[in-house]
């Protein structure tokens, strides 16, 4: 069980402000290589249908310019399979994916879309691409995700975030009781357990005294910060945050 806790930093949002107005500006490759050079370990990028952020053209470039891993998260169709087999990406994460969502609003259901899931995993597998299912910390999602051979899961951490947020503490409670055992569960599986989503200074350094989780996925949190703090400094104010939570792990 390794120790350092790797931080993947997500660039959607950069491209969101892009979009917005059209053009280049501001650039999700430069905020990319801004992030590595503040101790990120990886770079996210989701390409959705509908290229609502990232586009084609930034995949392209993220695999051409960054030195560090890059994680493509992508839904489990045709389409994006044959983009992940011309990019060849470190890691893909197969993520659910709707229309009509500001952002993902939960985990995949692994149990139902076993049939979807299986072929696609199995191709990525064999072309060399990590992959890793983005799934809620319930044990029917985590039993089905080491059943379809993905060696990795990302646990959704949203709901617990919100709770937390709003100051739901029964149910944050009650949530954070079902990450911890479900990274315990996973990690009995011999799965890699990463979470992510909603994720901020508080809550990062919090999951981070969970030893079964070696990576964090954060993006809007960050960006968001950037305005006002700069990309360098809130990628160096989280890579502390999860480090103090990780020097909380009690030695046995």
């Amino acid at each position: 069980m390794s120790h350092r806790l790797r931080l993947g930093v997500n660039v959607d949002h950069v491209a969101t402000i892009r979009n917005a107005r059209g053009g280049r500006h501001p650039d999700p490759v430069r905020a990319a290589k801004l992030a590595i050079a503040a101790g990120c370990d990886g770079i996210t990028a989701h390409l959705r249908e509908d290229r609502r952020h990232i586009r084609d053209d930034d995949i392209a470039r993220l695999k051409a310019e960054i030195d560090k891993p890059l994680n493509f998260e992508m839904a489990a169709t045709e389409e994006m399979t044959a983009i992940a087999l011309t990019t060849k990406p470190h890691a893909v994460c197969l993520v659910p994916e709707k229309r009509t969502e500001r952002t993902t609003e939960g985990g995949l259901d692994a149990v139902k879309q076993r049939a979807q899931l299986k072929p696609v995993i199995h191709t990525l597998k064999h072309a060399g691409i990590r992959v890793s299912l983005f799934i809620a910390a319930q044990p029917a999602q985590i039993e089905a995700a080491a059943e379809l051979g993905a060696p990795v899961i990302e646990i959704h951490t949203g709901s617990w975030c919100d709770a937390l947020s709003e100051g739901r503490t029964t149910e944050a409670e009650a949530e954070w009781q079902l990450i911890r055992a479900g990274a315990l569960l996973a990690h009995g599986f011999g799965l890699e357990v990463h979470a992510g989503h909603g994720l901020d200074y508080a809550s990062a350094e919090s999951i981070a005294a969970l030893p079964q989780i070696v990576e964090l996925n954060i993006g809007h949190f960050l960006i968001g910060e950037a305005v006002f703090e700069g990309l360098t400094e809130t990628v160096k104010f989280m890579r502390a945050a999860m480090d103090r939570g990780r020097a909380n792990i009690k030695k046995s």
